[in-house]
């Protein structure tokens, strides 16, 4: 059978595609704007003859109604990044959060440490070969596609066809799902003057030619605002937004120094406006592949001058960095921070950053703690942490001393809570006591 006869009597609605799903199977579904909505909606109308189905899944962009205290019994979610979708019930126990770097992922699933029978992805149209592009979002659905018994995929005229190590055969797909809807856009936050500075102080630590691995959020923007002048940077990353693409155009990112990749920016998702989607759409610029790929810090390593920046939560005294919860409540999940600052610490001449504002809560909370809350989790090590970064300078920790580390750490904490700080090193005979 031809892959276009193959995907003709392979055509449903959502609603068909629904009922390949049995009670109790292990059911990955792809995340972030690639989340396969449709598909949701279509399993939430079957939950009524529907027990205990596993959704496995990282954050989703947009609402879940998997997720709702009425779906318990019917659907129990496995998160492995908790977004806003779902955190809600992970706090209430209705979901389970599985910690695991991101790097990690798609061996969990190629290993058989949790079998898949269904994979539900969302794809743009197939090309003239009969290839399905997984478009925003590679990730870990790749893998999931290959290990699954039953793929369905819901294919969107509006993904844009992503290019590199994100494609799946037409005729390894059980249920085809054609619909046609616009991907959620992920507003630019406005720059605040806190954030801007500490983008111009991480752009002091970005030389000429480095590679860049760029997060999430208004500190990620701001630090590439802070870049305008520098000359032939690379992008190695998970997500890319449109920052990056601001700054391909204006020509401060151009490849033209990578060690890996010359050329390419390589990233495993991408989230932002439409305007970026359409500007990847298939753009040879432009490589997507797996977090096993994309995340491995020995890949990653392979960029010289890899500059890893990342935020967190808070970070104590000592150089702890908490990533994915508040004291006890996860927040969000491990993802790819390690992956990236072990990486960039491999990496010839890299510099792995952890960036972050010193306060929270309009000022009220300090950042740099004491020790981190009880219940707090340690994502990144203080073995692996090199630079600490807020607005009131940057704390260089590598090859420090926890007395050293102390000292830097004040520097950069907010002036309101330093004394705290200071006497809680006292007490802990980390710092010895001033008279």
């Amino acid at each position: 059978m031809t892959w276009k006869a193959h995907y003709e009597t392979h055509r449903m609605d959502a609603a068909a595609a629904a009922k390949l799903v049995r009670s109790r199977d292990r059911v990955f579904v792809g995340g972030n704007v690639a989340a396969p909505i449709p598909m949701l909606y279509a399993l939430r109308d079957r939950a009524q003859v529907l027990e205990q189905v596993e959704l496995l899944h990282l954050l989703f962009a947009g609402e879940d109604p998997l997720a709702s205290p009425e779906m318990e019994g019917h659907f129990r979610h496995t998160v492995l990044f908790v977004g806003s979708a779902d955190r809600e019930a992970v706090q209430e126990g209705r979901a389970a959060y599985l910690p695991v770097h991101l790097h990690d992922i798609p061996q969990l699933f190629k290993s058989g440490a949790l079998p898949i029978r269904v994979a539900i992805v969302s794809t743009a149209p197939p090309d003239e070969h009969g290839y399905l592009s997984l478009g925003v979002e590679c990730l870990a659905s790749l893998a999931a596609v290959e290990v699954a018994d039953v793929v369905i995929a819901v294919v969107n005229d509006q993904m844009p066809r992503t290019l590199g190590d994100c494609f799946i055969p037409a005729h390894r797909v059980a249920a085809i799902v054609e619909v046609s809807y616009a991907l959620p856009e992920l507003p630019i936050e406005e720059a605040s003057a806190v954030n801007t500075r500490i983008g111009q102080l991480v752009g002091t630590l970005v030389e000429d030619g480095a590679t860049l691995q760029l997060g999430i959020g208004a500190i990620p923007d701001a630090v590439v605002a802070a870049l305008a002048g520098k000359r032939d940077l690379g992008v190695h990353t998970e997500m890319v937004s449109d920052r990056v693409m601001d700054a391909i155009e204006s020509g401060v990112i151009t490849g033209a120094r990578k060690t890996l990749h010359p050329g390419k920016v390589v990233a495993t998702f991408a989230m932002g406006s439409r305007a970026l989607y359409d500007y990847i759409d298939n753009n040879p610029l432009f490589e997507m592949h797996p977090a096993d790929y994309t995340n491995n810090p020995f890949v990653i390593a392979q960029n010289d001058q890899m500059v890893a920046i990342n935020s967190a939560l808070e970070v104590d005294i000592t150089g702890q960095v908490c990533a994915e919860s508040v004291g006890k409540r996860i927040f969000s999940g491990f993802g790819g921070q390690l992956d990236f600052i072990r990486g960039a610490a491999m990496s010839k001449a890299g510099v792995p950053i952890i960036a972050l504002p010193s306060t929270a809560a309009k000022g009220k909370l300090s950042r740099i703690v004491p020790m981190l809350q009880p219940g707090a989790g340690v994502v990144t090590t203080r073995a692996d942490v090199h630079y600490v970064v807020t607005e009131y300078g940057i704390a260089q920790l590598y090859g420090k001393t926890l007395r050293q580390r102390v000292r830097e750490l004040m520097e950069v904490a907010h002036p309101d809570f330093r004394g705290a700080l200071e006497r809680e090193a006292w007490e802990r005979k980390i710092l010895p006591r001033a008279f």
